[in-house]
């Protein structure tokens, strides 16, 4: 069962525009509770409902164990993406 938490980081999650994302800790920021680990607990759990890929690491870098369909996803939506890492200062979105 989703506690009302987790459904608050999936319908975040759920409304990043295709080509732009957010980090764990911008999720957490934009609900005002939590904390970078509890979005990554939810989107561990949780995250195949939404468009998983477009949260990734503070780094820019998608999660490790799914590096590769991560980044061909963004690629696919038009994510700005050099290497292993999408370019956070032309695809982070701040939920406005």
């Amino acid at each position: 069962m989703l506690t009302p938490y987790a459904l608050s980081v999936l319908d975040v999650v759920a409304t990043i525009p295709a080509g732009k994302v957010m980090t764990y800790g911008d999720v957490a920021e934009y609900l005002g509770s939590g904390s970078a680990r509890t979005v990554g607990m939810v989107m561990a759990h949780h995250g195949s409902e939404v468009p998983w890929q477009r949260v990734v690491q503070a780094s820019g870098r998608p999660v490790e164990h799914l590096l590769d369909e991560a980044l061909e996803l963004l690629r696919a939506e038009g994510c700005p993406v050099r290497g292993e890492r999408v370019v956070l200062a032309e695809a982070r979105w701040d939920g406005t």
